[in-house]
């Protein structure tokens, strides 16, 4: 297979793979068939055997797109004030993402089911940790962030998963685009010095806000 065919294939898998992430999300993995995910999917049992021949496949190759995704940390120079504001809002939609997606359902029965992707999912995320942390410290010593604990700021991220709830939101009359809203404005001034924080670009941030409003709330009704 030339490499132009070995795109268009890749291209095709993503975009079945697009449509099986949320229902993986919602009813976990141990219990799907490849006849379900063939529907669900919406090609026949034929097609998704030319482009998958086992769920474990299906399984690394979702895992394998994600630890692309949290990889993209480490494509983002540090040279300018600007530079700093971009790895921050490309964090903040990371987080977003990856507290989304992997529900405690999902980590779980990929644990149980799929231990050496987990694992290779583990190690990414712990990779993705010690990446930030570095990027805080870098930003303390350089004058651009406030001297604040990054741990607690990574931990403070957990929160996420909780509040991308019907019930939560409906109880506090909230809508998902405001706690992604108001968590971005606590996260940047949080992290930036007063001084600093009109480099952080606002208007290029809530178009991407809006997309993960979208996906957020096409998952939770």
């Amino acid at each position: 297979m030339n490499r132009n065919e070995t795109d268009k294939k890749h291209k095709a898998r993503s975009k079945l793979i697009a449509k099986l992430i949320p229902y993986l999300r919602k009813n976990g993995l141990q219990s799907v068939r490849m006849d379900e995910i063939a529907r669900v999917m919406e090609v026949s049992r034929a097609t998704l055997y030319k482009y998958f021949s086992t769920k474990e496949e299906i399984i690394g190759f979702i895992i394998e797109g994600f630890i692309g995704y949290i990889n993209e940390l480490t494509l983002q120079p540090l040279d300018s004030e600007q530079s700093f504001s971009s790895r921050f809002q490309l964090i903040f939609e990371q987080t977003v993402s990856l507290n989304e997606y992997f529900t405690e359902i999902f980590l779980k029965e990929l644990e149980t089911s799929y231990p050496e992707w987990h694992d290779k999912l583990d190690e990414a995320m712990k990779q993705r940790e010690r990446l930030i942390l570095a990027f805080y410290e870098e930003g303390v010593h350089k004058g651009i962030f406030n001297n604040v604990n990054g741990k607690l700021l990574i931990k403070q991220d957990e929160i996420l998963r909780g509040m991308f709830n019907v019930k939560y939101l409906m109880t506090n009359q909230l809508t998902v685009e405001q706690v992604l809203h108001d968590y971005y404005q606590l996260k940047k001034i949080q992290l930036f010095k007063p001084d600093k924080l009109s480099a952080v670009d606002d208007a290029g941030m809530m178009p991407r806000i809006e997309h993960l409003t979208q996906k957020i709330t096409k998952h939770l009704f």
